[in-house]
C-alpha cells in the first residue's frame, strides 16, 4: 500500500527515527522513496549514512511531491512550520502529525489542507512494540485511513478512536505512560538495591518480572484483579506489600498523575497561537 509513495519527514528526532525504521524495517517503504529534514547538518548525515534515505534541511524541500508528510517537529516551532509548508503540499497528499496537543483543526487551517491524521504514539515504538491512537479528519478518504493504519501497524498496535477528544485521553494514558512504568522500575530497582541487591541484579530481576508479567496479563482472559489476587496468598508477602501500597495512595497517585497530564495536553490543544501577533516579523529559515 506505501510501495509506490513518497514519504516526507519533516522533523527527524527520535519518534520519526522510529517510524522510520518500522517502516523500512518491514519494507513498506523504499529508502530512495523517503526524505527527511532535520534543521542539523549532522543529524542529516547521520540519517543518510544509516538509512540511505535523502536529507535535507529544507522543510519545504522534503514537502514538495510527497504523498505522505509526516510532522514531527517540536510543538514551539509548529506554527512557522505549517506556515512555510502552506501551499507546498499537494491536495491529495496525507498530512500525519505525531505532535503532542496540535489539533487536527490547527494543522489543517495552518497547512489550507483537509487530508490531515492526528496521532500520539509512544517511546516503544522505537523496538517495534508501540501503543499508537490516532484519528483523521473527515477529509481523509478510506485508502488515506488505511495507509495510516499501515504506518502504525509498524510501530507495534495501533487504534483509530472516531473523536479528537481522545487524543488527549491517549497522550496522558499511553502516550506518557511510558514515563509512569519507567519510575516505577526506578523506584523497584532501588528499592532492591537497599536491601543489598547489586545494582546490575536488582535491574535484571524489575526488568524481566515486568516484562514477564505483561506478557503473562497478555496471554489470559482475566481482569488485572484476578491476577493480583492470584498471586496474593492471605498473611504473605504480597498482601504485605500490597496492603503498603495501597495505604501510601498509590492508586490515587496514579488517577492524579494521569488526569493531570490530561489537563496539560488539553491546555497545549487550546493554546492560542502566540505567533499570530508577530506574522510580519521575520520567519525561521528551516525549523524543524
Amino acid at each position: 500500500m506505501l510501495k509506490d509513495l513518497r514519504v516526507a519527514f519533516i522533523g527527524s528526532g527520535v519518534m520519526a527515527e522510529a517510524i522510520l525504521q518500522g517502516l523500512l524495517r518491514q519494507g513498506l517503504v523504499l529508502p530512495t522513496a523517503v526524505r527527511c529534514a532535520d534543521p542539523f547538518p549532522a543529524r542529516c548525515d547521520d540519517l543518510r549514512a544509516r538509512f540511505a534515505v535523502e536529507t535535507t534541511t529544507s522543510n519545504v524541500d522534503a514537502a514538495r511531491n510527497a504523498d505522505i508528510v509526516i510532522l514531527s517537529v517540536k510543538p514551539q516551532v509548529l506554527r512557522e512550520v505549517l506556515r512555510d509548508l502552506r501551499g507546498v503540499i499537494g491536495p491529495a497528499a496525507l498530512v500525519v502529525s505525531i505532535i503532542a496537543g496540535a489539533t487536527i483543526d490547527t494543522i489543517a487551517h495552518g497547512l489550507d489542507h483537509p487530508n490531515v491524521v492526528r496521532s500520539m504514539p509512544n517511546t516503544p515504538a522505537r523496538v517495534g512494540e508501540g501503543m499508537t491512537v490516532w484519528t483523521t479528519s473527515e477529509a481523509v478518504s478510506q485508502q488515506g485511513r488505511e495507509q495510516a493504519g499501515v504506518i502504525f501497524g509498524a510501530l507495534g498496535e495501533e487504534v483509530y478512536v472516531d473523536h479528537e477528544e481522545y487524543l488527549d485521553m491517549a497522550t496522558a494514558l499511553s502516550g506518557t505512560g511510558p514515563a509512569y512504568v519507567f519510575l516505577v522500575m526506578e523506584a523497584l530497582i532501588d528499592a532492591g538495591v537497599h536491601l543489598g541487591f547489586s545494582r546490575r541484579i536488582a535491574q535484571q530481576l524489575v526488568l524481566k518480572t515486568m516484562q514477564g508479567s505483561v506478557a503473562f496479563a497478555r496471554s489470559v482472559e482475566m481482569h488485572p484483579a484476578e491476577l493480583r489476587n492470584m498471586v496474593t496468598s492471605p498473611g504473605g508477602t504480597s498482601a504485605e506489600a500490597i496492603y503498603q501500597l495501597e495505604k501510601g495512595g498509590l492508586r490515587t497517585i496514579l488517577s492524579r498523575a494521569v488526569f493531570a497530564a490530561y489537563q496539560k495536553s488539553r491546555a497545549l490543544s487550546q493554546m492560542p497561537d502566540r505567533h499570530a501577533a508577530n506574522d510580519g516579523a521575520p520567519k525561521a529559515t528551516n525549523p524543524a
